[in-house]
């Protein structure tokens, strides 16, 4: 009991990215800019979707909740995270206040990884299936998908915060992060956490897994379908609607899968934290995806797939035609 009252009396502070003053406040600066910037993106984006009745269709929806996702996403993580760098790592926040933080991030962190595997799909069903798009995407299924990531990403975040904050925690309590990292923070346990970190390293193999496979199947049928639409301006639309959500991915499970997947007698807190920050980056490059793939989707709709592939079968059709004729004549 002593113990426990002891973790709980316990206040974290960040270590800050520099011991200079200035440098710090140039990187305030940076974080600042890059969180506004991917605030205001996202929140043009989401009513963007909401007020134009054109862009009500799976594509967009979805695209308006991962933009709302990623708003609440940053919005987890940033507001600390400023403070923490103008205060030069002075800012102390509770065990329950980091507790709280790495609930939200990891919860909206796996509803966005599980939205981008969705989108994937949506991507295979409107390239691949044309004609059923709008029976198949239907809007229960749309909504149902969303509830779905929102749920998966709750199931994912609760036991392991709570893994993670039954761990006893002592004098050390700087965390070699700019927020509450799971990593990071286990780190800090008096104890030997070898078994919580294999138990992390299992679930968060499983978490980005099964997503990634999916994308990766989806993309799969995506490419083959679109290698055989024989117009090359066709191609090069359904390509281009995918490249952007493809680099997007690579980044989102690329730097989640170095920081979580990595060995523990290999981790370092100094590339988690850099590896992280690049993490963050890519979140607030989403807005510029989105409305890059906005624009990209707008000349290719199922509608228009649908028109592509039905003139690349008149003109099969009209060759056959062309070799009937011309078998007769002789």
């Amino acid at each position: 009991m002593e113990e426990t009252n002891k973790t709980a009396r316990i206040q974290f502070f960040f270590r800050p990215f520099s011991a200079d003053p200035k440098v710090q406040v140039v990187i305030f600066v940076a974080f600042l800019a890059m969180y506004l910037a991917s605030l205001s993106g996202n929140a043009i984006i989401a009513l963007t979707v909401q007020i134009n009745h054109s862009l009500r269709t799976p594509m967009y929806f979805f695209l308006a909740n991962l933009a709302l996702l990623e708003i609440s996403y940053t919005s987890s993580i940033a507001p600390l995270a400023l403070a923490n760098l103008l205060s030069m790592g002075k800012t102390p926040v509770s065990i329950t206040g980091c507790g709280t933080q790495m609930f939200f991030f990891v919860f909206l962190g796996g509803a966005d990884c599980v939205l981008l595997a969705v989108m994937a799909s949506d991507r295979f069903v409107a390239i691949c299936y044309p004609l059923r798009y709008t029976l198949i995407m239907s809007w229960p299924l749309c909504v149902g998908l969303v509830v779905g990531s929102l749920v998966l990403g709750f199931l994912l975040s609760l036991p392991l915060t709570i893994l993670i904050f039954h761990l006893p925690f002592c004098n050390n309590n700087e965390i070699y992060h700019f927020y509450c990292d799971m990593p990071a923070v286990m780190r800090l346990a008096c104890i030997d956490t070898r078994i919580h970190q294999t138990a992390l390293c299992i679930i968060s193999f499983v978490v980005l897994s099964l997503p990634l496979s999916l994308i990766s199947v989806s993309y799969i049928f995506i490419v083959a379908a679109v290698l055989q639409i024989r117009s090359e301006g066709g191609r090069h639309r359904a390509f281009s609607t995918c490249s952007s959500h493809v680099l997007v991915v690579l980044l989102q499970y690329g730097c989640t899968s170095f920081i979580y997947l990595s060995p523990s007698s290999s981790y370092s807190p100094e590339m988690g934290r850099v590896v992280s920050v690049c993490l963050e980056a890519d979140k607030f490059y989403y807005p510029e995806w989105k409305r890059d793939n906005e624009e990209k989707v707008s000349q290719k709709t199922p509608e228009k797939t649908n028109q592509v592939r039905t003139q690349d079968r008149a003109d099969k059709g009209n060759q056959d035609i062309r070799g009937v004729s011309e078998t007769l004549k002789r």
